[in-house]
């Protein structure tokens, strides 16, 4: 076992209730039931970072295609100032 780090937190009266209870009923010890749940969180927010990294590149893939077309033939047939209210 790693050498572990002692943390003192707060937490609601029910969340030590509920965190008894299931102690109680797991066999687990209350700092062990933590210690995963803290796990599980950071899991949980790595897999969201990656979410948010392949969305990312997904719209940097789709914006370098569009660029890869090049410009539209003809020339485009409106001007910047067209894309505001007057």
């Amino acid at each position: 076992m790693s050498t572990m780090v002692r943390k003192q937190v707060y937490i609601e009266p029910q969340q030590e209730v509920a965190l008894k209870q299931w102690s109680m009923e797991s066999g687990l010890s209350e700092a062990e039931i933590i210690r995963q749940a803290i796990e599980r969180w950071l899991k949980e927010q790595a897999r969201q970072q990656q979410h948010i990294l392949a969305a990312w590149q997904a719209e940097k893939d789709f914006i370098a295609d569009l660029m890869a077309q090049g410009v539209f033939p003809g020339g485009r047939t409106w001007k910047r100032e067209d894309l505001y209210d007057r």
